[in-house]
C-alpha cells in the first residue's frame, strides 16, 4: 500500500521564497534595533556621567556656548549641572504656550539672566511651568521675579526650548507678544539686543515663585528600541511558525497518515 505525497509546485517555492525573505528582513530589522539600543545605552551612560560631574559656573558656560553652539565643547555641556549668579531681566520674560506638565496644559516661563561679572552676557533660563487661565487666555500667570537683586540659580544646561507646530503668522513672531508658541534664540537675541548664550539653562529645585519644576528625567530612550526589536523578532518567529505549519506539516507530514484508497 502506497502513500500519497503532493508534488512541490511553483506556488510552494514562491511561498518559500517569500517566507525566507520576510524572515531575513524582520531579523535584520530586529538586529538593527538592538544596535540602536546599544548606541542609546552608551549615550545614556554619557548623560549619567555628565550628571555626576561637578557643576559649572556662568564663565565656563559662556566660554563654550557663546561663539559656536555646534562645537564639541558646547555639546559636551548639555545636561551638565550649572550654578549661575546674576540679575533677572524680567522685561524680556516670555511665556511659551501649550506646554504640559503632569498632563496639564500651561506655560513654560523663560527669562534671561544677566550674569554677574560677565560684561553684560546673559543666559536664557527655562524657569518652570505655570498653569494658564482658560477663562482669559491672554492673562499671564502670577510669577514672582526678584527685581534688581543678585539671585543664585541652580539647574542643568539644556538646548533651546523645544519647538511645537505653529501656523504662519502666529503670536510667536518677533516682538508680537509675551505669549508665544515657540522661541528662536537667534531671533530673540536680535529682538532684545542681549548677548545671549546659544545654550539655555533648565532651572531645577523645589517649586517656587509660582512655578513648578517637575521636569522629565533625562533619558536616551533605550527601552523603546528593545521593544521594537522584540516585535521584529516576534514577527520573524511567527513567519517561520506559519510557514512550517502550512507548508510542511499540513502539506507533507499529515497526508502520510492517510493511505490512499
Amino acid at each position: 500500500m502506497t502513500t500519497f505525497r503532493r508534488p512541490a509546485g511553483l506556488r510552494f517555492w514562491l511561498i518559500t521564497l517569500a517566507a525566507v525573505a520576510g524572515m531575513l528582513v524582520t531579523a535584520s530589522l530586529g538586529r538593527w534595533q538592538l544596535s540602536r539600543a546599544a548606541e542609546k545605552e552608551a549615550l545614556q551612560a554619557a548623560l549619567d556621567e555628565r550628571g555626576r560631574m561637578p557643576a559649572i559656573d556662568g564663565r565656563a558656560l559662556l566660554a563654550a556656548a557663546v561663539a559656536d553652539p555646534s562645537s564639541k565643547d558646547a555639546s559636551s555641556l548639555v545636561h551638565r549641572a550649572v550654578v549661575l549668579e546674576g540679575r533677572w531681566l524680567s522685561e524680556h520674560t516670555v511665556y511659551l504656550d501649550n506646554r504640559q506638565m503632569h498632563g496639564r496644559p500651561g506655560f513654560f516661563v523663560v527669562t534671561p539672566l544677566q550674569l554677574a561679572g560677565q560684561s553684560g552676557a546673559a543666559v536664557l533660563v527655562q524657569r518652570g511651568w505655570a498653569p494658564r487661565n482658560f477663562q482669559d487666555r491672554t492673562r499671564l500667570p502670577q510669577v514672582q521675579t526678584p527685581q534688581d537683586v543678585t539671585v543664585r540659580v541652580q539647574g542643568r544646561v539644556a538646548p533651546a526650548p523645544s519647538r511645537l507646530y505653529e501656523f504662519q503668522g502666529a503670536d510667536s513672531a518677533q516682538g508680537s507678544s509675551r505669549i508665544r508658541q515657540n522661541l528662536d534664540l537667534a531671533a530673540f537675541r536680535t529682538e532684545t539686543g542681549l548677548a545671549l548664550a546659544h545654550l539655555t539653562v533648565l532651572q531645577t529645585g523645589e517649586a517656587g515663585e509660582g512655578l513648578q519644576r517637575d521636569w522629565p528625567l533625562v533619558g536616551a530612550g533605550v527601552d523603546k528600541h528593545y521593544g521594537y526589536a522584540f516585535q521584529w523578532f516576534g514577527l520573524c518567529g511567527l513567519i517561520a511558525l506559519l510557514y512550517v505549519w502550512f507548508q510542511i506539516v499540513r502539506r507533507f507530514i499529515r497526508p502520510r497518515s492517510h493511505p490512499a484508497a
